[in-house]
């Protein structure tokens, strides 16, 4: 359990700091705080790199079939469904400035693979 939770808490506290730069890049480049309003090529591919780390989507879903997997049955349900919400609104909030392929191909490949390796259990 020790070493799931460490696993959360360095990849949640790396997504962070990347949302953070995204927010600070995008107010160096553009000259706003509105996050909802990205203009930056490179604030929206950082924002779409930390909301993909916060969500577990593939390519950065290393951290959570470990986690889940070291923790207990509450704090699994806790991490799989309460702790998606925060960083789904934020991709709602933004998604306007995202860009809508990469979005897509991230949704897929991680409902392919979670289907995939869901046939070996």
């Amino acid at each position: 359990a020790i070493e799931a939770s460490t696993k959360y808490f360095l990849v949640q506290a790396t997504a962070s700091t990347l949302l953070l730069f995204s927010s600070m890049t995008n107010a160096w480049f553009t000259g706003q705080w509105d996050i909802t309003q990205l203009t930056h090529s490179v604030s929206c591919l950082l924002l779409t790199a930390a909301i993909s780390m916060k969500l577990g989507l593939v390519p950065f879903h290393f951290w959570f079939p470990e986690v889940l997997q070291g923790s207990s049955l509450m704090t699994s349900l806790l991490l799989a469904t309460i702790m998606k919400f925060p960083p789904t609104v934020l991709l709602l909030l933004t998604s306007p400035s995202l860009n809508p392929t990469l979005l897509s191909m991230l949704a897929i490949a991680s409902a392919a693979l979670g289907g995939w390796m869901g046939l070996n259990q």
